[in-house]
């Protein structure tokens, strides 16, 4: 325990006990996580602190040091990223600022030493030997797939984006100055050991990065050394500074960090718009005029007003069943990574036959998808009306996460394009049905008529929502539809369509293109009517026969929002 610092950060004592740290082969190393949920790979993750226990007395109080002393671990945490997996990265066409920055923390303050385009790994390789310049490679759940597998669980244990980056350090050098964060914090210890000082904050749960003198954050309130397969936790605000010991080759770790602009404030603030909207309708105090000149003299003669008015909206609050959150959840939805199915090149296309009247449907992608009621983006210039949205991250790329305005969800004409479907509202409460249930049959759904019950089903069924009983070799779909009194179950497949002997290549190249296109309404239409007089099925729906009208169909394809 170092003598400078005060207490060290609250550590399991069975982890305690002290053991050599042999020189580590990564090749195949072991999971020591468990991927089988969000809720047990959260769980591993933090092992062996308990969950309930890191949730009372840590997440947003204080830091949380564990020190493990295993070598499974350790192994298991130096094959997520290596100093020597530079090399072949950088060969990816890597560039400074966006891919890499090369830092050093000189005085009290970060120089940049970024080089012009492209990344060279001798130039890389040489600052970080001669300048002793720390190399942050930015979001590397991009190019490393068992990070993207912690990573989109995360994202589903705690609804919000999660982030990395990895920092290598040289001996006897710090890459950033003192500073504080807007995000939870979680450090894996991938190689080397790291010296870490951490201070408590100036500004608690900050919302904001900020930098911090040396003779404003006092002494240390914790001081330590990480060491591989050690895991620290601490809260946005936490002032923090790390640095390689003398002696250490390098240091690598991978932040990872989440619940940026994810406090109860970012949901009022994104909440109160469609709530004074609804409330609006019913409440005349709320469609009043203003006074005479307000917008033009000091509004200060007002919150006695104001005061009364957010009093009805909270009263009308408790009376409501439903609370918007609409673009919080796209945001998250429309940024989030794709589920992890073992390959990331081809888009998803539907598995399983078409669902039918008498199918079970069971929805298999529930963390990655969300049901919003919005007002009709289609016809924003009309009469206001609102439409259920669904939207998904299943068409989500993974090569383009966390990475700001070179998302992929930019279009060509400069809109954010959105993955899912919309549906009229009177279709929202089978919806919350499907959510809400492990299995549903389609005939039992809320809706009207048996047509309106397929065309749900089907509709979730060709944006990969829905599978069904005899599957094709392609990855399941957020829901799965079974004909049989049983739902039927089977593994994800390559998701190379291509590649399949259990369909034909022409139902398989219509399925694909009338899933996965971004066309007009008359397109999708007549390549779905292809597809059902392909597989040899029933008469297709009224709702392609021509009818563009919102209430002929059930859903459509949302192009960008």
């Amino acid at each position: 325990m170092p003598k400078k610092g005060g207490k060290i950060a609250d550590v399991a004592k069975e982890t305690q006990a002290q053991c050599k740290r042999p020189k580590l082969d990564t090749a195949g190393s072991p999971s020591v996580l468990s991927f089988e949920s969000p809720d047990s790979l959260f769980r591993s993750l933090i092992s062996p602190i308990k969950e309930e226990v890191f949730f009372r007395e840590y997440w947003e109080q204080k830091p949380l040091l564990v020190q493990r002393n295993d070598v499974l671990v350790a192994a298991y945490y130096q094959s997520l990223f290596q100093l020597a997996h530079l090399k072949e990265l950088c060969s990816q066409g890597l560039c400074y600022g966006r891919d890499v920055n090369v830092c050093r923390c000189v005085n009290g303050k970060k120089k940049i030493l970024n080089k012009e385009g492209r990344v060279n790994y001798m130039q890389l390789k040489k600052d970080f030997d001669q300048k002793k310049a720390t190399i942050q490679f930015h979001q590397p759940q991009r190019f490393k797939e068992e990070l993207w597998k912690i990573q989109e669980k995360l994202e589903c244990y705690f609804g919000s984006l999660v982030g990395s980056n990895v920092y290598i350090t040289p001996q006897g050098s710090q890459g950033l100055p003192p500073h504080y964060d807007d995000v939870e914090v979680f450090i894996l210890q991938l190689e080397g050991e790291k010296h870490w000082r951490l201070y408590k904050p100036t500004v608690p749960l900050a919302r904001e990065y900020n930098v911090e003198p040396e003779d404003r954050i006092g002494s240390p309130t914790h001081e330590f050394i990480l060491k591989p397969g050690d895991l620290l936790y601490f809260p946005r605000g936490t002032i923090h500074q790390a640095d390689t010991p003398q002696g250490i080759s390098h240091s690598t770790h991978v932040t990872i960090s989440t619940y940026q602009n994810n406090s109860w404030g970012d949901f009022l603030l994104d909440a109160i718009p469609g709530l004074v909207f609804d409330t609006a309708k019913e409440d005349m105090a709320l469609r009043t005029s203003i006074p005479r000149q307000l917008l033009m003299v000091d509004t200060a003669d007002c919150t006695k007003k104001l005061s009364s008015l957010l009093r009805r909206l909270a009263d009308s609050l408790e009376n409501s069943r439903d609370l918007r959150s609409s673009d919080m959840k796209k945001d998250f939805i429309m940024h989030r990574l794709p589920p992890c199915l073992g390959c990331d090149s081809d888009p998803l296309t539907p598995g399983g036959k078409l669902p039918k009247i008498d199918s079970k449907i069971r929805l298999q992608f529930r963390d990655h998808a969300i049901i919003t009621v919005e007002p009709d983006q289609e016809n924003a210039d009309e009469v206001h009306r609102e439409m259920v949205y669904v939207y998904h991250c299943l068409k989500n790329r993974r090569e383009t996460h966390m990475m700001g305005t070179e998302d992929d969800t930019a279009s060509e004409d400069g809109l954010t394009q959105t993955h899912g479907l919309r549906f009229p509202l009177s279709y929202l409460d089978a919806l919350k049905q499907i959510w809400s249930s492990s299995t549903v049959n389609v005939k039992e759904l809320n809706l009207t008529s048996d047509e309106e019950k397929e065309n749900l089903a089907l509709s979730l069924w060709t944006e990969c929502s829905a599978t069904s009983p005899t599957p094709l070799r392609t990855p399941a779909s957020l829901a799965k539809a079974d004909s049989t009194p049983k739902a039927e179950s089977y593994e994800n497949q390559d998701c190379d369509s291509s590649s399949s002997s259990s369909t034909s290549s022409s139902s398989s190249s219509s399925l694909k293109r009338a899933v996965n296109c971004k066309r007009s309404d008359t397109d999708w239409r007549r390549e779905s009517t292809e597809v059902w007089s392909e597989l040899s099925l029933q008469a297709p729906p009224a709702w392609l026969s021509g009818d563009t009208s919102v209430d002929s169909r059930s859903s459509w394809e949302l192009s960008s929002s």
